[in-house]
């Protein structure tokens, strides 16, 4: 099956960096299962409110520039959390990544503080 982005997907984008803009639309051409954007750009408030519940654990978060996206595994009309899910989705991700050659890092693959959902590009090479 093809999925596309939905019109709320695509505004979550808005302010996105352009690369990773691509990678998202290119992973949704090719993934196994359907995902949405949840976040692209925070503000420095919602990012305080996150740490303050523990969602994240800073204050230089990759949201706060454009440099990162969360993307939700999309299954049945609603947002799953179940693992699986999430390491399907990072074989598209990678996938549209390596194809568009487009450094991304994924939270999944972060050894503390694991976060299925999270994409973002490199400080490296996007400082």
């Amino acid at each position: 099956m093809i999925y596309t982005l939905s019109k709320k997907s695509r505004d979550r984008l808005a302010g996105v960096h352009p690369d990773l803009v691509k990678v998202v639309e290119r992973a949704i051409e090719i993934t196994e299962i359907d995902f949405v954007v949840l976040e692209g750009v925070r503000s420095k408030t919602r990012q305080e409110q996150l740490v303050k519940a523990g969602a994240s654990q800073t204050m230089r978060s990759r949201h706060l520039t454009g440099h990162a996206v969360d993307l939700g595994a999309y299954v049945a009309g609603s947002v799953r959390w179940d693992w699986p899910l999430y390491h399907k989705l990072a074989v598209a991700v990678k996938q549209a990544a390596a194809e568009l050659q487009i450094p991304v890092e994924w939270g999944g693959d972060w050894a503390t503080f694991k976060d299925g959902p999270h994409w973002q590009l490199p400080w490296k090479e996007y400082p």
